[in-house]
C-alpha cells in the first residue's frame, strides 16, 4: 500500500489524537527512569516514544478535538504537563538512590574519585554509579517498564484527553514526592551511615587515648571495608524497597492526577 493510500485512511482527528498522546508519553524520556537514560540514543528514544503512542492509541477515548492552532497548541501543553507529573513522579525514587549514594561517598571517602555516571551523564562518585546501575538492573528485572507504561494507560483514567488536570493536586504531588527523596536516601543508607559513624566515633575515642597512632592511615582503609561489606550486605533489601517503591510511586503519580 502506498503512504498516500495509508494516509488516507485516517482522519484529522486521529492524526490530532496521536500528537496528543505523543506530547504525554514525550516526558517519560525526560524523567523516568531507565527510559530517559543517557546511554540510549535520541533516535531509538524517539521510536519507541513513537511506538508507545500508537500502542496507546486504542485505549484513548476522546471526543472531537478542537483543531483551532490556539486550542490544540493548550491541548499539547496540558498534555505534556500531565506527562511530566508522571514522569517526575516516579524519577524521585532514583533520585533518592542517587541521594544514598551520595551521602554514602562523602561518609566513606569515595567522593574524592568522581566519575562520569553513565546513567545520567551527570559527574557522581563511585558508590553513587553503583547504586545507579544497582536500581537499573533491579528496575528491569521487576518488569519496572511493564508498571510505568500500564500506569501510563491509566493516566487517560484519571485525566482524559480533553480534559484539564487539577493545578492544585499536582502541584501537591510534586511536593510529595519531592520531600520524600531525603527520607528514602536515609532509608536506604541507614545501616552504613551508622556504622561509618561508629567507625569514625572509635577512631576519635582512639587518636585520644593513643596520639602516636596515624588515625587518618588506620581509618580510611577501615570505614571502606565496614561501608563496603555493609553496602554488600544491604543491597538485597535495596531490592526489596525499590520493588516496593516503583508501586507506591505509579499509584502516588496516578492519585495527584486528577480532572479540575
Amino acid at each position: 500500500m502506498a503512504a498516500d493510500q495509508l494516509l488516507a485512511h485516517f482522519s484529522e482527528q486521529q492524526v490530532a489524537a496521536f500528537f496528543l498522546v505523543l506530547a504525554r508519553v514525550s516526558p517519560l524520556f525526560i524523567l523516568a527512569p531507565l527510559f530517559s537514560s543517557k546511554s540510549l540514543p535520541m533516535r531509538a528514544k524517539g521510536i519507541v516514544a513513537v511506538a508507545l503512542s500508537v500502542g496507546l492509541m486504542p485505549v484513548v477515548k476522546h471526543g472531537t478535538i478542537d483543531l483551532d492552532p490556539l486550542g490544540f497548541g493548550g491541548l499539547i501543553i496540558k498534555e505534556v504537563v500531565v506527562g511530566l507529573a508522571f514522569a517526575y513522579a516516579l524519577s524521585a525514587m532514583f533520585a533518592a538512590l542517587q541521594v544514598a549514594g551520595t551521602l554514602l561517598d562523602n561518609l566513606i571517602g569515595f567522593s574524592f574519585g568522581a566519575m562520569v555516571d553513565p546513567i545520567t551523564g551527570t559527574q557522581s562518585a563511585v558508590i553513587q554509579n553503583v547504586y545507579a546501575l544497582f536500581g537499573t538492573a533491579i528496575f528491569i528485572a521487576i518488569d519496572g517498564d511493564e508498571w510505568v507504561i500500564k500506569g501510563l494507560g491509566r493516566t487517560y483514567d484519571a485525566v482524559p484527553l480533553l480534559d484539564a488536570p487539577a493545578l492544585g493536586s499536582m502541584v501537591q504531588g510534586a511536593q510529595i514526592a519531592f520531600s520524600g527523596i531525603f527520607a528514602s536516601a536515609f532509608m536506604i543508607g541507614a545501616p552504613v551511615i551508622i556504622a561509618v559513624i561508629i567507625v569514625d566515633a572509635a577512631f576519635g575515642v582512639v587518636s585520644k587515648v593513643v596520639p602516636q597512632m596515624n588515625v587518618f592511615a588506620v581509618g580510611f582503609p577501615a570505614k571502606m571495608i565496614v561501608g563496603l561489606t555493609l553496602i554488600g550486605a544491604s543491597l538485597p533489601f535495596v531490592s526489596g524497597f525499590i520493588a516496593d517503591q516503583l508501586q507506591l510511586s505509579v499509584a502516588q503519580a496516578l492519585h495527584m492526577l486528577r480532572v479540575a
